[in-house]
């Protein structure tokens, strides 16, 4: 269940990509919320690695595959292609996905968008290897890409903070730069944890309600236990109000019954998904979102749609900007 939805957000998410005591959640003006951008940048680690190859790694399929070369590295996700720069081999990367929008990977051909991918569009550009997501496909693209003998890693899909280091590890190890892997794994939980340590106090914890918003559309849904947001939301010092009251789905429709149980103080949304629905303004006149405590007082959390839910090197600055925007105009 979790990688069909997760599969059909992807594919939503690839069409209009072209995240001390008494605090409380920031409130945003009468225009909208000012997100706090996440830098368009990634930053590459210090030297470029000389990948050890051959290697023969486990996929997350169950396969066991050999990479002999990495000369030229088809990485067919965002977030894969942010670890592939980010290890500082980024100037093997030959193409990238839609969702790929950090300035370094802007001049690459676009050849994937998320599920649409195109077998003949791939083998076109000679990849030595093809990264992968779970939900990539379809499976008979992939299946094409496999049989013309490209490699195909597939790495397990982000589910929360604590599978950063995992996915940055599973792609640098297929590169044949396992020290580079584990340096980056490092350098991004020591930057997770500092933020972490400076998330405000408070008396009672934020309620804060993932909605997956596309108003082109008209989806509309709120996060329950598996959304992917849990994790993000309580490393930033909140509760998920959508998993904690009951909602054990992914995700779920929103109805104004689901939104007054869960009685979000905040609402965490994706920037392009906040733009569909016509910023602040639109959003609480979706059934039930002035009737909360976030709408009511125009509470919400916006982040860029390609980083909120990534878990890579950039989510460090995903969490800062949460925290910041939570508890903007709260006493440290």
């Amino acid at each position: 269940m979790r990688t069909r939805l997760t599969g059909a957000l992807l594919a939503a998410l690839a069409l209009t990509t072209a995240g001390c005591g008494g605090a409380s959640p920031a409130q945003t003006g009468t225009e909208g919320t000012e997100t706090q951008a996440i830098a368009n940048r990634v930053e590459p680690l210090a030297g470029t690695p000389d990948p050890d190859l051959p290697v023969t790694v486990r996929s997350a399929d169950g396969r066991k595959v050999t990479v002999r070369k990495a000369e030229r590295v088809l990485p067919l996700s965002g977030s894969l292609s942010e670890i592939v720069f980010t290890l500082g081999l980024g100037e093997r990367v030959v193409a990238r996905d839609i969702t790929a929008t950090f300035a370094q990977a802007s001049k690459l051909p676009v050849v994937t968008r998320g599920h649409d991918v195109s077998a003949e569009s791939v083998l076109s550009l000679r990849p030595d290897l093809v990264l992968a997501e779970s939900t990539t496909g379809p499976a008979e693209a992939m299946d094409q890409i496999r049989a013309a003998g490209i490699p195909i890693l597939v790495v397990a899909p982000a589910q929360g903070l604590d599978d950063v280091g995992p996915r940055i590890r599973a792609v640098a190890d297929a590169l044949g730069a396992t020290a580079a892997g584990k340096r980056l794994t490092e350098r991004s939980q020591d930057r997770i944890a500092a933020v972490r340590k400076d998330v405000p106090r408070q008396s009672e914890n934020p309620r804060v309600a993932f909605l997956y918003l596309r108003g082109s559309a008209s989806v509309y849904l709120i996060g329950g236990r598996g959304s992917g947001a849990t994790s993000l939301i309580e490393a930033a010092g909140g509760v998920d109000a959508g998993a904690e009251s009951g909602l054990t789905k992914d995700f779920t429709a929103i109805t104004s019954e689901a939104l007054v149980k869960a009685a979000p103080d905040a609402i965490l949304v994706m920037s392009k998904g906040l733009e569909s629905v016509g910023g602040v303004d639109g959003l609480v006149k979706i059934p039930g979102v002035a009737e909360t405590p976030a709408g009511m007082d125009r509470r919400v959390v916006s982040i860029e749609d390609g980083a909120l839910l990534s878990y890579g090197p950039r989510t460090d600055q995903v969490l800062r900007s949460v925290v910041e925007q939570l508890y903007k105009g709260d006493a440290a």
